[in-house]
């Protein structure tokens, strides 16, 4: 009886210890539930700068190394100058003969207005003459009807008379001419002065292009995704590395809709990769993406088909690193890392708030 009764005992034990561990474990669970909001569809990213040509031509040199870290303004790659110096020089040279033209074109100007000095005093002297002449008419007229001289001398002087007033007439043509002329040299000196302009911008751009055969890092990064060889044909807009800013990175955890509703700006995170083990980073929610990322996809779903199927979509949530943080520095993106929110915190304006004057208080509060 004491065999068959401990046979018994053993089972009812077992059992009744597995339904206290059960209990607890569900206890635990629970209470860890309440606390934080976990997700594992979370990944390491950060702001790749593409590093790309904005002039054709052939490399001379690529100074950077797969992985290599660089600083701002450190020479990347060099393209062959050549070509581009020659276009300077031309450019140059055209932009001076253009100048010369602008500067010809003005000593004619002024060589036009003493011109036009010229032609007005030839019509002052041309009216005085005129006028000496109709005065001798008039004199002479008199004396003709009176018998005093001879109508041959009468119209000696008549003629002398419109000689003078034809003359005026040619004068006052002549000056006329010349204003045309200094009128004409005025449109020829503003299309002048344009072509001058174009060429000066041609070897402003041709400057331009020299240095940007010069390729330069425009952030602190490691060198990533290296295409660039030397002898290469590049042309403008055709990446040749990135620039990975790793002390810059932040992750991007994508929650289920019927988490984020718990969600706040500024609630504290723990990050945790498999790279580092059992090494956690901290961090803080920064802030919650526009729409899902569904609708961000290449080919957005269609959901207007009678076989719908309702799914949970996720929401991007972007977690600012805690750069005072040992391993903030080491994260890569792409790393998949695993977040834990605490929920507990409600300071900050929730997702539903997100958009408020507060909420945008909030969030740069948090990102400080």
């Amino acid at each position: 009886m004491a065999g068959l009764s401990r046979k018994r005992l053993v089972p009812l034990v077992v059992g009744g210890l597995t339904v206290v561990a059960v209990g607890a474990g569900g206890a635990v669970w629970w209470s860890n539930k309440q606390k934080y909001e976990r997700t594992d569809n979370a990944f390491v990213q950060a702001d790749k700068a593409p590093i790309a040509s904005q002039i054709e031509g052939y490399v001379a040199e690529v100074l950077v190394e797969d992985n290599q870290a660089v600083q701002p303004g450190q020479l990347l790659v060099r393209i062959d100058p050549a070509t581009i110096r020659a276009r300077l020089a031309q450019a140059e040279a055209n932009a001076a003969a253009l100048q010369a033209a602008v500067a010809q074109v003005d000593d004619k100007a002024r060589l036009e207005q003493a011109m036009i000095a010229q032609r007005a005093a030839g019509v002052q002297s041309a009216r005085a003459q005129a006028q000496l002449a109709a005065a001798e008419l008039n004199r002479y007229g008199a004396l003709a009807k009176q018998g005093w001289v001879s109508p041959q001398r009468a119209q000696t002087t008549r003629a002398a008379q419109e000689q003078a007033a034809a003359g005026v007439a040619q004068a006052q043509a002549a000056l006329e001419a010349e204003r045309q002329t200094a009128a004409s040299l005025g449109s020829a000196r503003a299309q002048t002065v344009a072509q001058a302009d174009a060429a000066r911008a041609a070897v402003e751009q041709a400057r331009l292009d020299l240095a940007r055969t010069e390729i330069r890092a425009p952030v602190a990064g490691v060198v990533g995704a290296r295409g660039v060889r030397v002898g290469q044909y590049v042309r403008p807009g055709g990446t040749m590395m990135s620039l990975v800013p790793l002390g810059e990175a932040y992750v991007i955890a994508n929650f289920k809709e019927t988490q984020v509703a718990r969600l706040r700006l500024g609630q504290p995170v723990e990050i945790r990769t498999d790279a580092f083990g059992k090494r956690t980073i901290k961090g803080r929610v920064h802030s919650f993406a526009p729409a899902t990322g569904a609708e961000f996809a290449l080919i957005p779903v269609e959901n207007a088909v009678g076989n719908f199927t309702k799914i949970a979509q996720r929401l991007p949530v972007k977690i600012a690193v805690d750069r005072t943080q040992p391993l903030a520095d080491a994260l890569r993106p792409g790393l998949s890392v695993e977040v834990k929110v605490d929920v507990r915190e409600n300071t900050g304006p929730s997702f539903a708030e997100v958009g408020t004057p507060a909420a945008q208080y909030a969030r740069r509060g948090a990102t400080q």
